[in-house]
């Protein structure tokens, strides 16, 4: 596969053009590799991985060191997708110096080409910010997952007018400040496409229906890595019973002597 590095200002072009816009999550070299060789366009090393490799109840706990720690494994892995660092709770929360600074470690230290942060026009002037030092920022609306506590949960968002047309001003908001994409997460398929429709950048849509520019999933949710998965998500494998099943054939094969002595008589 012929391919060439994907730069930030590669996302309005294929919105543009009219052409889908896939990312996916990525914590490790090795990952990241096997995603970049399938041809993603981007990776996202999000604060999901609070959950899914360090085993939190929310992203909430996930630090700045532990962020850039596996945003520099995902950047050594991938050649040709863009590298994309989600900003972990309170890294951008508490100031615009602040938010500056860890930022600009997440690309200097981290070898991440852009970050993502939560939020709309309460974030406003750290986009801006961000944009005026030369730091790629993509925004992000609908269910916000370091909001979990004031939210109550995961619902979908934007389903009373109200909330729609928050999410709606707040994406307006994100992109004359210079955000160069938005991930739209879990908001009615309707409202994502007229968001979609209204901004010049483009969406990056999960759990928000078809109408969004691109798609992003969390990676072992689509490999079928973990027993439940949300709606929304379609397992394109189910790994997660085949490696179950690999190790205890291994287990067994050990037990019985079976390895490594039949690989020694070859």
């Amino acid at each position: 596969m012929d391919r060439t590095k994907i730069l930030v200002p590669d996302f309005i072009k294929k919105k543009q053009s009219s052409e889908k816009i896939v990312m996916l999550t990525a914590f490790d070299a090795t990952i990241a590799r096997l995603l970049d060789q399938a041809g993603i366009d981007a990776l996202l090393v999000g604060d999901s991985l609070g959950m899914v490799a360090l085993g939190h109840e929310t992203t909430l706990p996930v630090t700045m060191e532990e962020m850039i720690h596996y945003t520099l494994a995902v950047s050594r892995g991938a050649q040709h997708a863009l590298v994309i660092a989600d900003m972990p709770f309170l890294s951008y929360q508490i100031g615009v110096d602040d938010a500056v600074k860890n930022a600009g470690l997440m690309l200097k230290h981290g070898g991440a080409s852009a970050v993502k942060i939560e939020g709309g026009r309460s974030v406003i002037e750290v986009v801006t910010r961000f944009v005026e030092v030369g730091i790629p920022v993509m925004g992000h609306l609908g269910v916000l997952p370091q909001s979990v506590h004031k939210t109550g949960g995961y619902a979908k968002r934007g389903i009373i007018p109200e909330e729609a047309d928050q999410i709606m001003k707040d994406a307006m908001a994100l992109e004359e400040a210079g955000a160069f994409s938005i991930v739209l997460e879990a908001i009615p398929d309707g409202l994502a496409a007229a968001v979609t429709q209204e901004i010049k950048i483009p969406t990056i849509g999960i759990g928000a229906g078809p109408g969004c520019d691109g798609q992003v999933l969390v990676t072992s949710d689509m490999l079928g890595l973990l027993e439940r998965v949300p709606s929304f998500v379609k397992e394109y494998a189910r790994l997660g019973p085949e490696i179950v099943q690999a190790v205890q054939l291994y287990v067994d094969e050990v037990h019985i002597g079976v390895f490594p002595a039949a690989i020694d008589q070859k």
